[in-house]
């Protein structure tokens, strides 16, 4: 099954001064998000192997599209994330099918590697409704300067029958990390945790 897209939105933030400090170079992220038909909105539907096809679909375009949006090569991604928010006729297990079984690995051919778990959130909302799409280093999870979300909203999705699937990518931390822990250039990315 493909997905019927009823739009797509891609958005750069960056950030070039925090708490009066410049940041040199603006820390950036993107966020790529998809408005799609819920397949099985209203109903129970056993086989959600649909919507996990759905997923693979959307996890290299998204991917893709915001690797596009920083201007960067795929090996310059730092880190990324998923969400999903379902609207009220449809069931949180609608977002993790497109999230989980196969929405990864498109995802990380994008970032190129890509180790580290995808860090995700699901929800259930209606249209203008935030939703959180948290982040973590892309190659090693026990990097802790890109502990981090970025937050989206859209004033018309998801409708009751809808699907809003985000993704974001980063090539950047947080702006003026200072707690500790392991640095992205000490990360191996072998094992996804350092």
């Amino acid at each position: 099954m493909s997905a019927k897209i009823r739009k797509i939105i891609t958005s750069v933030e960056e950030t070039h001064q925090e708490i009066g400090r410049k940041i040199s170079p603006p820390t950036r992220k993107a966020v790529a998000v998809a408005v799609i038909e819920n397949p099985f909105a209203g109903k129970y539907v056993e086989d959600l192997d649909p919507l996990m096809q759905i997923g693979a679909e959307l996890g290299g375009m998204l991917g893709d599209a915001c690797v596009a949006a920083l201007g960067i090569e795929p090996a310059q991604a730092e880190s990324y994330g998923k969400a999903a928010m379902v609207g009220e006729n449809g069931e949180l297990e609608h977002a993790a099918a497109i999230l989980h079984p196969r929405l990864g690995a498109p995802l990380r051919k994008a970032v190129e590697k890509g180790a580290a778990l995808v860090p995700s959130s699901k929800k259930m909302g209606g249209p203008g409704q935030a939703l959180d799409v948290p982040l973590g280093h892309k190659d090693a999870a026990y990097v802790r300067s890109h502990f981090d979300g970025i937050e989206v909203s859209l004033p018309d999705a998801p409708r009751a029958n809808e699907i809003m699937v985000a993704v974001s990518v980063t090539d950047s931390g947080r702006p003026l990390p200072r707690v500790g822990g392991l640095k992205a250039d000490e990360a191996v990315g072998e094992d996804g945790l350092r």
